[in-house]
């Protein structure tokens, strides 16, 4: 489909702004990377024959009876179960055989361990004796980044934790920018007692401190991703209401408005097709930043354990491990540097996403 020249221009914009649009680039491709988390580093096969049949491990959940055990979930990592699959089959692994619920127990050293570059080969193969090479052992049963000290993989847990932070602000930026732009919309449009009740309303909203109620309701309800979402967003809403209103208070009595409505246009049809579009622009612009922030909120609220449910991946937690753990330097670092890519990466591709849309830079 032809872009009209007013997005060609933003485009244009969007790509003379290099930081930005690398930025952008890179936190997509990122992101891509961690959707396929359990094909990278994982406890589970992803595929295997048995006996002649075909197993997709990494999606279903097969009983060890399967493979004359006894637990209702096999657990791959046994070497008893590798040796018997292995001796009526095959198995393709991913590249890392840890989860990030996976707790090796058979660490050379008490846990948190240091990354397996800071070992010998001879410490990290000598644990795992399967029958691979050298290679796919140092590979495959390595700490690239340490552990925890629960004996859990620093990296698996980064990549999982690095995908449901992504998804978790993605999620709220979302609902929290349709609830926000409808509330500034019907603010802005109708103007008079309407708009004068709803920000008193908004004032006395934003006045409650959402950390003492999420501390009150994460005491009475345990918390998980969509308690934590729900609380969140009945404060977040409000970060695009201001930006929207003016938008709408600025727009409704322009002549092409006015005409609409002396034709007889509903005032729901004004809103969205004459009106919306323009309030569009300011939220797209601010649209990474709320993404920023909110996946600020949820690491924030996980170091302070108030977050996700306990052993979930997360960033927050990770930081959380590294300011207990401050002989495991690798801890607080790693959570550290991943953390300040990814929010510097958000703020580079929002800076683009503004130039974009600013009617007063040009190219040419």
């Amino acid at each position: 489909m032809a872009l009209s020249a007013l997005n060609r221009r933003r485009l244009d914009n969007f790509r003379r702004n290099r930081r930005g649009y690398w930025a952008f680039w890179i936190f997509l491709v990122l992101v891509f990377v961690t959707f396929f988390a359990e094909l990278i580093t994982n406890d589970r096969p992803i595929i295997a024959s048995y006996k002649g049949e075909l197993l997709f491990p990494v999606v279903i959940d097969y009983p060890e009876s399967k493979f004359g055990g006894f637990l209702a979930i096999t657990q791959y990592r046994s070497r008893a179960i590798q040796s018997e699959i292995n001796e009526h089959g095959w198995m393709v692994w991913p590249l890392f055989r840890y989860s990030f619920r996976t707790v090796d127990n058979a660490l050379p050293v008490p846990a948190p361990a240091p990354p397996s570059w800071m070992m010998t080969r001879e410490e990290v193969c000598s644990r795992y004796r399967d029958g691979v090479n050298d290679t796919m052992c140092v590979l495959g049963n390595a700490h690239i980044l340490g552990t925890d000290d629960q004996g859990r993989d620093v990296f698996a847990r980064l990549i999982y934790g690095f995908r449901i932070s992504v998804l978790f602000g993605v999620v709220l930026t979302v609902l929290s920018s349709v609830v926000g732009v409808m509330a500034g919309a019907v603010q802005g449009y109708f103007g008079g007692w309407t708009d004068l009740l709803f920000q008193r309303f908004i004032e006395i909203w934003t006045s409650i401190p959402s950390l003492y109620l999420l501390l009150i309701i994460s005491s009475v309800i345990a918390p998980s991703f969509w308690v934590l979402l729900v609380i969140l967003l009945l404060f977040s809403w409000v970060a695009l209401v201001g930006v929207v209103r003016a938008e709408f208070l600025r727009g409704r009595n322009f002549e092409y408005v006015n005409a609409a409505r002396a034709l007889g246009v509903g005032n729901g049809t004004i809103m969205y097709r004459h009106l919306l579009p323009n309030a569009m622009v300011a939220t797209v612009t601010f649209m990474p930043f709320i993404l920023g922030g909110s996946i600020t909120t949820l690491t924030a609220l996980d170091f302070l354990g108030f977050g996700l449910p306990p052993g979930s991946p997360s960033l927050g937690e990770l930081l959380a491990q590294g300011k207990n753990n401050i002989q495991a330097p690798w801890l607080g670092l790693t959570g550290f540097a991943v953390i300040s890519i990814m929010l510097s990466l958000l703020v580079f591709a929002g800076e683009a996403v503004r130039d974009a849309f600013d009617p007063r830079k040009t190219f040419g």
